[in-house]
């Protein structure tokens, strides 16, 4: 097994540069790539050959011809490599495998328990992997990077979860090393919300560099863009407002040790547990969305009132980041237009009026595929990145020396 924090050898000097000239998946010519960067024929070449040694580009359907043989046009293959998208929340896991432009060809959502813990959960989701693979022709060594989004508090430069509430057992959990077992492929991993965030912006809002993305479901958390990055704070815990004292909840408990967070009164479970109060037989967030469908009063009061909570908190978050969309996504926002009434009640009034002037509060566009659609975003950005591109090269380089060939042998070159 090849250790990823490695290098064999040093990938040629700017193949991963010239590359981002090729990934918007135009054919040029080496003429064309030479004419745009300045460097010689030859140079392009050879930084061309690497590229085509582990299968990001290729040559394509041949250029005009001005005289005699007609010039080779190079381009992105887009299938050449896959990437894999995982969205695993409490209850629920989702996975994707799609190409480099983030096409889906085969995907699976199954129900799993996130308390079981790292090692099950994950051996589930490389068992998944496969079986997808398998669906669609392919094989591990096709994979170049995974997407992970898990349903707590994420280190992102170590892909560690840190002391995540709902997750016994992943404290620390060192998740791209024990994947990197089992898969060559670089691994990131970031908090669920944040994924979400990502693919509500680039599939629901692409236009748009200022939206807050805002999760109800077992548990409420939010995702920050801001001028059009995304925001994890100092240590990743940027948009954790579930855990925000809110005034209704007085000395209500909640699981994370402190008493009257949002979360303890507004999350599904809060929300189950009001109206198990009342007398209903609820006890998941799918009862109570189906109880607010049968137009039961004390359903649509208490996802209401959820929504109002909501809202003071996100009265603050409007002042302080001034977004032009706030996003509403997760298994509560499926009860309707309910939740949503109460955000914008408590919102529109207690915010200022330059900031909601244009501010939008609505249902998440990109829905239950939020988060797998981010995973595939933040995937595919790293692996046609420099850095994700240098090393790919560097580790074909060092499983050929490895093979006791030298790099350049056997390379189909691309005239």
């Amino acid at each position: 097994m090849v250790d990823l924090t490695r290098t064999a050898t040093t990938p040629p000097v700017g193949a991963s540069e010239l590359f981002q000239i090729l990934r918007d998946g135009v054919p040029r010519t080496r003429g064309e790539l030479a004419a745009l960067t300045g460097m010689a024929r030859s140079t392009i070449g050879v930084r061309i050959d690497a590229l085509v040694d582990v299968g990001l580009v290729g040559a394509v359907d041949t250029a005009a011809s001005t005289g005699g043989r007609p010039p080779a046009q190079i381009a992105l293959r887009p299938a050449a490599r896959l990437v894999v998208a995982a969205d695993l929340g409490a209850s629920h896991g989702r996975v994707a495998v799609t190409d480099l432009v983030g096409t889906q060809l085969a995907s699976r959502d199954a129900r799993i328990d996130i308390a079981a813990g790292p090692v099950p959960t994950l051996e589930w989701l490389v068992g998944v992997v496969d079986e997808l693979l398998d669906s669609v022709g392919r094989v591990r060594d096709d994979v170049i990077a995974f997407g992970i989004g898990l349903p707590g508090p994420v280190e992102f430069s170590t892909g560690r979860p840190a002391n995540p509430p709902i997750m016994p057992g992943w404290d620390g959990f060192d998740v791209p090393g024990w994947l990197r077992q089992h898969v060559r492929a670089h691994v990131l991993v970031d908090n669920d919300v944040n994924i979400a965030a990502l693919g509500e912006r680039a599939h629901g809002w692409p236009d748009l560099d200022h939206l807050l993305f805002v999760k109800v479901a077992t548990g409420i958390g939010s995702g920050i863009v801001s001028e059009g990055r995304l925001q994890r704070g100092a240590q990743g815990t940027a948009g954790d407002i579930g855990h925000v004292r809110v005034s209704r909840a007085g000395d209500v408990p909640c699981h994370c040790g402190n008493t009257g967070c949002l979360e303890a009164v507004a999350s599904g479970p809060a929300i189950a547990r009001s109206l198990r109060a009342k007398g209903h037989d609820v006890h998941t967030s799918a009862d109570v969305v189906d109880l607010v469908a049968r137009s039961d009063l004390d359903a649509i009061g208490a996802v209401r009132q959820a929504g109002r909570d909501i809202g003071e908190v996100l009265a603050t978050c409007v002042s302080l980041i001034n977004p032009s969309v706030i996003a509403l996504g997760g298994s509560i926002t499926q009860a309707g237009e309910h939740l949503l009434a109460g955000v914008r009640e408590v919102v529109y009034s207690r915010s200022m009026p330059l900031a909601t002037e244009h501010l939008v509060i609505a249902q998440s566009r990109a829905g239950s595929i939020a988060a797998l659609q981010g995973a595939a975003a933040l995937a595919i950005a790293y692996a046609l990145s420099p850095a994700g591109v240098d090393e790919l090269v560097t580790l074909a380089e060092g499983r050929q020396l490895t093979e006791g060939r030298h790099p350049a042998e056997g390379r189909q070159l691309v005239s």
